[in-house]
């Protein structure tokens, strides 16, 4: 008697989960850097968790910018590992990791010289603004560990390993908290402590990772020196997704500052909501991390059915963690401000943009899926113009927003809604199934 075959979605289902639940423990805990912060900074005052919420906006954005540092150098490992090419594969790594060197010193030599001018930018109250100032001029010095991270676990991803990352992830995050709850309250340091100690923290992380990479590229005889050619090889092939990254933080950038607008206490209730969403975003990342690997090992090895096939598998994967997130956030609305802060009226504010937010987590769920295949395809340059289209719909709904509760709606709808439609739409056709390293 034969054994009956197992259906070959279940064997799908394996390889997303073997790369998706390490992925998703360690994107949780990425998040949990600005947790952490949005916790031990909002209980010295309302001033110092806006002031991070400003301070907070323009750190991710400068590294938000460079995501393509990890999301393109996984997609490309991954299809030199599809056709065969490890070797290549870490040589084309490491060239990332290097791009990611050089973008980091220029951003933060830039940084330094225009920390003023970009808190004013935010009009804040003058406590405000002081405080973000102060929070920003630190931070900049974690900007080159931090984009070294990205590259280093583009290109571990690549290579099908999830699980370094994790650990890294976590032991930096674990080395965060310690540093900031002592370096904030004992030392007495204040909100310029919580940014060190985030700095201190991701220098730690980046070593971790470079010593991993370079004994991978040890093993395989890769060069490690840079090369002029292959840093600007990996530059252009960053550009539309650096433009996709771009309308992607534009739009945060507008939520935020539509927020600001409406005063300082729904300033911080955004902050903490951005925060929390925030956090639930990267958890949903998880499977988009998966696609990309997979998606790009297939194509790489020109199974174009299986990439079908494993996109359908994870597009349900994605619409079922929406699910279970947006559950879980709606449950749990009343009492996360709490957790961050004692002013009443924060917490007033924070619980029905909570539940926008959870009314949205299903289209979440797919929308980061299919930005992941797509990523893991290098169909950059649609990603670049279906972001400029979404952010040109979204942006005058937000501004013209009254209440912090309408302004989630509209980023529900305006700025969430739009993606899908138009990642749903090219996922649909076969444009963007091209095969080979």
């Amino acid at each position: 008697m034969t054994r009956p075959t197992a259906p070959p979605e279940r064997g799908h289902d394996r390889e997303i989960l073997r790369l998706a639940v390490p992925a998703f423990l360690a994107l949780v805990t990425e998040p949990l850097f600005l947790l952490a912060d949005a916790a031990i900074v909002g209980h010295l005052g309302t001033p110092e968790l806006a002031a991070l919420g400003i301070a907070g906006a323009v750190v991710q954005t400068a590294v938000g910018l460079c995501i393509f540092l990890a999301y393109g150098t996984t997609a490309s490992v991954a299809r030199r590992i599809g056709a065969g090419d490890l070797r290549g594969a870490i040589t084309q790594g490491i060239d990332g990791v290097w791009l990611a060197v050089l973008i980091g010193v220029l951003t933060t030599a830039a940084g330094f010289a225009l920390t003023g001018p970009i808190v004013r930018l935010f009009d804040p109250a003058e406590s405000v603004e002081s405080q973000a100032t102060t929070y920003l001029s630190w931070a900049w010095f974690g900007v080159t560990p931090l984009l070294v991270v990205l590259a280093a676990t583009g290109i571990l991803r690549g290579l099908q390993d999830t699980r370094t990352p994790l650990y890294v992830a976590v032991g930096g995050n674990v080395a965060n908290v310690v540093l900031n709850l002592a370096l904030v309250y004992p030392v007495g340091l204040g909100i310029k402590g919580s940014a060190i100690g985030s700095v201190l923290a991701q220098v730690g992380m980046a070593v971790a990772l470079i010593v991993v990479v370079v004994r991978a590229a040890r093993r395989e005889h890769a060069p490690l020196r840079p090369h002029g050619l292959g840093i600007a090889r990996s530059a252009r092939a960053g550009v539309a997704l650096v433009v996709r990254t771009l309308t992607l933080r534009a739009s945060l950038l507008v939520t935020t500052y539509a927020a600001a607008r409406l005063g300082s206490t729904d300033l911080a209730s955004h902050q903490l909501a951005i925060t929390i969403w925030g956090f639930l975003a990267f958890a949903l990342d998880a499977i988009a991390i998966a696609a990309q690997a997979i998606t790009g090992r297939y194509l790489g090895a020109g199974d174009v059915a299986a990439t079908r096939t494993v996109t359908d598998r994870m597009i349900r994967w994605g619409l079922l963690s929406g699910v279970v997130t947006g559950v879980a956030l709606a449950a749990s609305a009343p009492f996360l401000g709490p957790l961050f802060t004692s002013d009443g009226a924060v917490h007033d504010a924070l619980v029905p943009v909570l539940l926008v937010a959870a009314l949205f987590q299903p289209i979440a769920g797919v929308v980061f899926v299919l930005d992941g295949v797509l990523i893991g395809a290098g169909d950059g340059r649609f990603l670049a113009w279906a972001g400029v289209v979404v952010l040109l719909v979204f942006a005058p709904f937000a501004l013209l927003t009254s209440t912090l509760t309408w302004l989630w709606l509209a980023f529900g709808v305006g700025f969430m809604g739009g993606r899908l439609v138009v990642l749903l739409t090219r996922a649909r056709g076969t444009a963007w199934m091209v095969t080979g390293a």
